[in-house]
């Protein structure tokens, strides 16, 4: 089945977006998280613009992948602000852990594949937003890992669910535990990430996996999409366990 027609297309400016870049070329939606200056860590904001961008791809039956990312080449995202979760607390945790759950189902919901584009740092919230998409793609000076132990914090929110699946068990609790931090090459060996590939040669092999999505059935990519997340999907009590855990971090 082809694609149809795209729709109206609006940019991160018409959309009134401060703290990601957004665009739509070539059949291809890029989210970019814009705040390299604290190493594209996310906020509320961010959280909520993130969503509204990837939501909106629902809208336009012309796009046939999504490429999250951040912007720069030393992070992809450092995890969540440090301000803004210096804020929380057990009141108002419930809805910045809402935000993450949300971002989460909407790349996990979907119909078409959502590729993290990851260049440099990869820590913590942000490796979780990794972990929710449907592929990676690493530069050679990514480093990708959960540091929760070290701060207090708790990656329930994807990590303590879906690495145990991607690593196995036993890695996943050593690099939860232990505060482990992965290389990208090493990323690849235990099938963290799909690839690694040299920084200047990073969003040439993401076009290139884009390129073949492309030229295949939407159909089909829907529908395996959604059957390939049925089980983990049934992970939905856990996700709830975790954040009543995570409220009582703050």
């Amino acid at each position: 089945m082809a694609r149809k027609t795209a729709s109206k297309k609006r940019s991160a400016s018409e959309r009134g977006y401060s703290d990601i870049l957004y665009e739509v070329r070539d059949q291809v939606a890029w989210a970019t998280i814009n705040r390299p200056r604290v190493l594209n860590a996310f906020r509320e904001q961010t959280l909520d613009e993130l969503i509204d961008a990837l939501r909106s791809t629902r809208d336009d039956p012309s796009i046939a992948c999504a490429v999250v990312t951040g912007a720069g080449d030393k992070a992809f995202s450092a995890g969540g602000d440090f301000y803004a979760m210096k804020r929380l607390n057990w009141a108002n945790a419930a809805m910045w852990n809402d935000r993450m759950q949300g971002l989460a189902m909407t790349i996990r919901g979907l119909p078409i594949p959502v590729i993290a584009m990851v260049n440099g740092w990869c820590m913590g919230g942000g490796h979780e937003l990794a972990l929710w998409c449907d592929l990676v793609i690493a530069s050679d000076n990514a480093v990708l890992g959960q540091t929760g132990a070290r701060v207090g914090a708790c990656p329930t929110v994807g990590a303590t669910q879906y690495l145990p699946r991607i690593i196995g068990e036993r890695l996943a609790r050593e690099m939860i535990f232990c505060a482990r931090r992965f290389t990208a090459q090493d990323a690849v060996a235990i099938g963290l990430i799909n690839k690694c590939v040299p920084q200047r040669e990073l969003r040439k092999e993401t076009l290139a996996w884009c390129e073949t999505i492309k030229g295949h059935s939407p159909q089909t990519l829907r529908m395996t999409k959604k059957s390939l997340n049925f089980e983990s999907d049934l992970l939905y009590a856990s996700w709830q366990h975790g954040m009543e855990l995570l409220a009582h971090v703050w």
